[in-house]
């Protein structure tokens, strides 16, 4: 694996992590509780959080981040990419579960298409700083 596939993968899921963590657990996580009520878990489980951040990162370098030829182009990559995704889970949960409002596919589908273009873009720039 090359340097440059490393710090992209490196520089998306820190970008991740970071930006997810401060949405949840500091910005929204009351409002998440106030929209879900006894659907959320007190503590979140860490395996399936850690498997999903591990794989939406190498999604984002492997469609987007690596394929870009520019910062803007992983930019608007990376919010298709995030809108597709989080619009695939929001939508379908709504679809399917009580208590999932559109109040609350709309919020998380804003928040997944911006949260990707943001951390795909800090992975393309990563990625090339390994070349210069």
């Amino acid at each position: 694996m090359s340097r440059k596939v490393i710090y992209a993968y490196l520089g998306t899921l820190l970008a991740f992590l970071v930006l997810d963590g401060l949405w949840l657990g500091v910005l929204m996580g009351p409002t998440y509780k106030s929209f879900l009520g006894p659907l959320m878990l007190d503590q979140p489980r860490l395996l399936p959080a850690v498997l999903f951040y591990l794989l939406y990162a190498l999604g984002c370098v492997a469609f987007v981040v690596l394929p870009s030829v520019s910062w803007q182009r992983a930019a608007r990559l990376g919010a298709l990419l995030g809108l597709v995704a989080y619009g695939t889970y929001d939508l379908s949960n709504w679809a399917t579960l009580r208590g999932w409002s559109s109040g609350l596919a709309v919020m998380d589908m804003a928040w997944g298409t911006f949260l990707t273009a943001v951390c795909c873009t800090v992975g393309y720039l990563c990625a090339q700083r390994v070349q210069r």
